[in-house]
């Protein structure tokens, strides 16, 4: 097996110390999935990943990336996370490989899966395997790109201002997609305007003859078409380069009729919502920047279905039968949501909404979870809240639909399992923070 790293790359790449030679095939920050063969950097987060050589080391890392130590198979450099960084830097330089990176309030996790299926029909690609998205996921990522990478997929996120222009940079993607502008870290950011100024900042890393990728729908099309040096749009605007002409949705599918430059495709997807297809949409808008076959990309996506948390489908144990579970646990936002929503509406039996608080929005908070309540009482039989913002919304409901609502979801969880019936469909979804997580783990492994 060929190396990802050598040590003369490994001391070129962050000019640090290591006395042995050796080969890494891995490069991890969890030292709890470290094996035989990976470079361990120990990073200091909200724990110390010094603390934790040892355990890296018994479990067959080859080196430690540190800033002290004596032990020969350590990389010693003088911050780990600078070093990760420089590692990231230096893969990127020595790959041919053709990069899209992806941001947006809503759908990059679900984009860049997209992508991974479909550029691998044209050659090697290469993606985190997690939302690893941030300033430690994305030089990570980039620091396992294996060498004979053909395409990669980098998803890129944010908290705060200014921390997407630095990863952009880093990974120098040849297309920058902007998969939607909306109100996720509203309460951090301010306004819409500078949600969509920050997530414009990917086309600052743009290679010099790179395609951004940009929403047709969004109010702010033209404020981001503006900052790029050429772009295609997507949606379903009628001004689409890349349009959603007809979708017909199932309970457990789609079908999707997409008009392209090239011609017009059809798209079968295993996973339902008119999102969906829109999110194809942009991947397909990727492919044709790339100078791909969107045809061929297409006919790749085909059976395309849902991650952990983020709309995969499953029937689970409920007294006397099974109940479909839809786990939407891993995040939301106001338009994640009422797409969501849209999917639990055409589903069968009696359809249950389990929400949790959508976070960091501010003083805008009360109001856009009190919005929801007419979609809510239309899409659902029965609706489960947890939190005090989504439980505000929940008091809105017709007493017929309430389930109950709950401060946490380890309170709420035995009180939506102890209510399921054989038939019933039951979506769960809230901010990652809201650990909504739990509940999942509750419906799949009853006590």
């Amino acid at each position: 097996m060929t190396a990802l790293w050598t040590s003369a790359e490994l001391r070129a790449a962050t000019h640090g110390r290591l006395a042995a030679d050796v080969a890494v095939q891995r490069v991890m920050f969890d030292s709890r999935q470290v094996a035989t063969g990976d470079l361990f950097v120990a990073l200091r987060a909200a724990r110390d990943g010094h603390d934790f050589i040892p355990s890296a080391f018994a479990a067959g890392a080859a080196v430690v990336m540190a800033e002290h130590g004596d032990d020969p198979r350590m990389l010693i450099v003088p911050e780990t996370l600078a070093g990760l960084h420089a590692l990231g830097a230096a893969a990127r330089a020595r790959s041919t490989a053709r990069i899209a990176a992806v941001t947006g309030s809503v759908g990059k996790t679900t984009v860049k899966e997209m992508l991974r299926v479909a550029l691998s029909a044209f050659g090697t690609t290469h993606a985190a395997a997690a939302s690893f998205n941030n300033h430690i996921g994305v030089p990570a990522t980039l620091a396992n790109m294996p060498r004979d990478t053909a395409f990669a997929a980098i998803e890129i996120g944010m908290n705060n201002r200014g921390e997407i222009a630095p990863l952009a940079r880093l990974a120098r993607p040849h297309v920058a997609i902007i998969t939607t502008v909306g109100t996720a870290h509203l309460g951090r950011l301010g306004s819409r305007t500078e949600i969509a100024a920050e997530k414009g900042d990917i086309m600052l890393g743009l290679d010099a003859h790179g395609t951004a990728i940009l929403p047709a729908d969004s109010d702010f099309l033209d404020m981001l078409r503006a900052r790029a040096p050429r772009a295609l749009s997507f949606g379903e605007a009628p001004s689409a380069d890349i349009r959603l002409l007809d979708y017909t949705g199932g309970a457990a599918n789609g079908t999707a009729r997409i008009a392209t430059p090239g011609g017009e495709v059809t798209l079968h997807l295993s996973q339902p919502g008119r999102h969906v297809a829109v999110n194809a949409c942009a991947v397909l808008a990727a492919c044709h920047a790339l100078g791909l076959d969107v045809a061929r990309a297409a006919a790749a996506l085909t059976g395309f279905g849902a991650g952990a948390g983020r709309g995969a489908r499953r029937r689970i144990a409920v007294p006397g039968g099974t109940a479909l579970l839809l786990d939407e646990s891993y995040n939301a936002s106001d338009a994640s949501v009422r797409a969501t929503l849209a999917v639990l509406a055409a589903q069968p039996g009696r359809r249950i909404a389990v929400l949790g608080d959508m976070l960091e929005l501010g003083d805008e908070g009360p109001p856009m979870h009190n919005a929801l309540a007419p979609l809510v009482a239309e899409s659902a039989d029965l609706i489960y809240a947890c939190g005090p913002l989504m439980t505000g919304m929940f008091q809105a409901l017709p007493p017929a639909k309430q389930g109950a609502a709950a401060p946490d979801s380890a309170t709420l969880a035995p009180l939506l399992r102890a209510a399921l019936r054989p038939g019933d469909s039951v979506l769960v979804k809230g901010s990652l923070g809201m650990r909504m997580a739990i509940i999942i783990q509750a419906l799949d492994h009853p006590a």
